[in-house]
């Protein structure tokens, strides 16, 4: 018996945290019957287990995609208010979903997947995955706030991990960071006066953009698939 959301991750379907977000609105069945409660348990060998319908299977090939994500689209399967999303640009059959999210108005490189594990490990906050940024930033760009922002700096959901930040010219920064709250580099310039104009992802996880044009995508070769398994998932123990 495993929690339906680690069943549902396990699955490809999303990450456990949006597994869990299903399952509160009653989008999760179990034999037929609607599960609301987050620490429901299952077993796939007894229980049928159906997310909107359709039941999980769990020998579906693993798909990992590299994709160089313009601005304007919003880094979910789908949107309710009918945004363009990361899948229009990416049209294969297999049910993959973004790990971790770019806003809409940011852009570069996102990793899409159906494999779970390795989805969940990825953004975990203990294995301290490096995210590398070019922002262009208008406001007070001095090292002097640099450094603030290096040291970690408050904001309203608590003091952020020390940053590395790189001065390009007047306006550019280059800032790598390893934690994934929500709009966090654009609230940590904001903390110190600056604005965030243009963001751009340009690494994460030891990848990077080279070779991926804007709107395009690659697969990831067995080797960056070791090679990020091996720094998580393999590596948790």
């Amino acid at each position: 018996m495993e929690r339906l959301q680690k069943l549902i991750s396990r699955a490809g379907v999303t990450s456990r945290r949006d597994a869990e977000n299903l399952i509160a609105a009653g989008r999760v069945t179990v034999d037929g019957k609607v599960v609301t409660e987050l620490g429901a348990k299952a077993d796939i060998e007894k229980n049928k287990i159906c997310v909107d319908g359709k039941p999980l299977t769990f020998d579906v090939e693993k798909v990992y995609i590299l994709l160089n994500k313009p601005r304007g689209y919003v880094s979910t399967a789908k949107d309710e208010r009918g945004r363009k999303t990361v899948l229009d640009l990416v049209n294969i059959s297999a049910r993959i979903f973004p790990i971790g999210r770019l806003d809409l108005n940011s852009e570069g490189l996102l990793l899409l997947t159906n494999d779970g594990e390795l989805m969940n490990a990825l953004i975990h906050p203990k294995f301290q995955i490096n995210k590398t940024y070019i922002a262009k930033v208008t406001g007070a760009v001095t090292e002097e706030n640099l450094e603030k922002l290096r040291a970690g700096i408050e904001l309203d959901d608590g003091l952020t991990a020390p940053a590395e930040i790189y001065l390009l010219d007047a306006e550019t920064v280059q800032i790598t960071i390893h934690e994934g709250r929500n709009r966090q580099i654009r609230r940590m310039f904001a903390a110190i006066g600056c604005d965030v104009k243009r963001l751009k992802r340009i690494a994460f996880a030891g990848l990077t953009l080279d070779g991926v044009k804007v709107g395009k995508f690659r697969y990831l070769t067995r080797a960056e698939v070791d090679f990020l398994k091996k720094n998580t998932i393999n590596h948790s123990g």
